[in-house]
């Protein structure tokens, strides 16, 4: 099968393995007009986490803040369902500019309620131990069997047009089952209520053809512009790239370029994830797919001073990897956390499966996250994942696009990561020290 016809049919199989959630005798999720989803409750564990998943350490509680105070125990919370039923593409945030809920943490899935796809949105007020669903996004574009995959979710971190700092947004591709032929679409919705309510803003990117536009991404450049990435199939010249535009409202956009683009036509980056470090530098990773062994969906990562001009494109840029060569392949995201003592602090990276320098699967894949401490740049250091993914299969469930999210402190991360459950696509959260 060629990664073409892979990529799209990972996607496929995984809205079917969130449709087979009744043929289990589960929920498939809330009715579009449902905000009164069932919570999910982490206990605090003392040992091992439950089923399914395995323990893993956490640094000394005794250990000293950055203040020189002894710093809280640190937590650990057992693997449990974010939600009922099936779900994919977790995205996690922690509210930052919106004023009395600073703290809430967001998240978001894809879900299928029959054929309908719709965007979940979960809450957690006790710092991810426990979530319950607060809101629901669903449009035309993605009911009746349109398809619906990829969302993202953000918060404003200052004014873009009239949308104040603490804004929601929440874009996803639309419409690649669409029938005779697709036509996606990347639209974007807003909520000013903390994500109970959402009303549709922009398009950001509309295909002329049946090829499809995938994975959005918002950032904030250097000029305060807001930013969409998001991975391309509809340039003729190449099977996929990955390209940015921008807004200065969050309505019209603009300045459509490359930010990877492949010399050969085969190659597809893809899967972009942007962090901005403290220093005022952009990292962004993605996985580039090809028929070339050395690029088979393996993770990569560049740099940007302004979050716009992320250098010539068809540089590939750098495969991160740990001193004894390992290396992560596929749907990675990023995440940045503080870190007492350096001013950059620290990036934390995770991909669907972690291999050996010799390309043989590594012990640990699924159940490893890697932090670096220079800003992407040398080696990068092994952990234990939060939640421990059990299923090594390489289809857009297990581990795929996982969402971490690390405390305020910069001493713990919260995961979201799917696994299978049967066969049901469910997401796990857990939260353990870094």
């Amino acid at each position: 099968m060629s990664r073409r016809t892979g990529h799209r049919h990972a996607r496929k199989v995984a809205a079917a393995a969130v449709a087979a959630v009744a043929a289990f005798g589960l929920a498939a999720c809330q009715s579009t007009g449902d905000t009164e989803a069932a919570s999910s409750t982490a206990s605090t564990a003392s040992g091992a986490q439950g089923s399914g998943t395995q323990g893993s350490g956490s640094p000394d509680a005794s250990a000293k803040s950055g203040t020189g105070d002894a710093a809280e125990p640190l937590r650990k919370t057992a693997a449990t369902p974010l939600r009922d039923g099936g779900a994919l593409y977790p995205r996690a945030i922690r509210l930052e500019h919106s004023g009395k809920d600073n703290g809430r943490v967001l998240a978001s899935t894809v879900v299928h309620d029959g054929g309908d796809g719709i965007g979940a949105v979960q809450e957690s007020t006790d710092g991810g131990a426990s979530f319950s669903q607060v809101g629901t996004i669903a449009d035309a574009g993605s009911a009746d069997g349109r398809g619906l995959c990829c969302a993202t979710l953000y918060e404003l971190p200052r004014r873009v047009g009239d949308m104040p700092a603490g804004t929601l947004l929440w874009a996803a591709s639309f419409g690649q089952d669409e029938k005779p032929a697709p036509r996606m679409s990347i639209r974007v919705f807003k909520s000013t209520d903390v994500g109970r309510h959402w009303s549709y803003l922009s398009t950001v990117a509309a295909a002329t053809d049946a090829k499809g536009l995938w994975e959005p991404e918002f950032s904030i450049d250097a000029e305060g512009n807001l930013v969409c990435h998001y991975s391309d199939e509809t340039d003729p010249r190449h099977s996929q790239k990955l390209v940015a535009v921008r807004s200065r409202d969050g309505v019209s956009w603009s300045g459509l370029h490359d930010t990877v683009a492949s010399a050969p036509a085969s190659d597809r980056p893809g899967m972009a994830v942007v962090r901005k470090l403290p220093t005022g530098t952009y990292v962004m990773t993605y996985e580039i797919c090809s028929d070339d062994p050395k690029f088979a969906c393996v993770v990569h990562y560049r740099t940007s001073s302004d979050g716009w001009d992320w250098g010539d494109p068809p540089d590939l840029g750098i495969r991160p990897q740990t001193a004894d060569g390992k290396y992560v392949k596929h749907a990675p995201t990023l995440a940045w956390a503080p870190e007492a003592g350096n001013p950059q602090g620290r990036l934390l990276l995770v991909g669907q499966a972690m291999y050996n320098a010799d390309g043989s699967r590594a012990e640990g894949s699924g159940r490893t996250i890697w932090t670096n401490s220079k800003g992407g740049e040398g080696v990068w250091r092994e952990i234990p994942a939060p939640v421990a993914v059990t299923s090594d299969k390489l289809d857009s469930c297990p581990n795929y696009s996982s969402s971490l999210l690390p405390s305020a402190d910069g001493r713990e991360v919260l995961e979201i990561a799917t696994d299978y459950d049967g066969g049901v696509c469910r997401p796990y959260h857990a939260t353990d020290g870094i």
